[in-house]
């Protein structure tokens, strides 16, 4: 879900923004090695805010070279953080990131996981990634991302 509104919102960051965020992928830390599907609430909840998921995405594990590639690596809960700077050469550590920490007052917390409730929790989650990236957006205008 993420992925898909950073893509959604990146032109809105300003100058600069849509080059610098030209490249946006979901993976996960400790993702089933079998590339799976969206969930089909987290889908629902996309299209909802009439964003489209891409029928042909999959998920996909976090790869060594992605510490490299990527200039910002952006977990959602703080154990996949921990995952991550496990993961992670200590030399590009200053990469990873949960993605509330852009939200003022949201700083060190967690995206709860709405895989094991109600089809509502999907939306929920939704609206804190909006705050999120919107978060981030701000923190790209304000030239705190290492702007090249």
């Amino acid at each position: 879900m993420a992925e898909l509104v950073l893509k959604a919102r990146r032109s809105g960051f300003g100058s600069g923004a849509q080059e610098a965020f030209n490249s946006v992928q979901s993976a996960g830390a400790q993702a089933d090695p079998r590339a799976q599907r969206i969930d089909a609430r987290a889908a629902a909840a996309l299209l909802r805010q009439q964003l489209t998921p891409d029928k042909k995405w999959r998920s996909r594990r976090v790869q060594p070279e992605d510490f490299e590639q990527f200039d910002l690596l952006l977990a959602m809960e703080s154990h996949n953080l921990l995952d991550l700077k496990r993961q992670c050469p200590p030399e590009l550590q200053s990469k990873l990131k949960l993605l509330l920490d852009f939200v003022p007052g949201f700083e060190g917390r967690d995206l709860p996981d709405p895989y094991f409730g109600p089809a509502a929790g999907f939306d929920h989650v939704l609206a804190l990634i909006e705050r999120g990236v919107a978060g981030l957006g701000e923190a790209w205008r304000r030239g705190e991302l290492g702007q090249r």
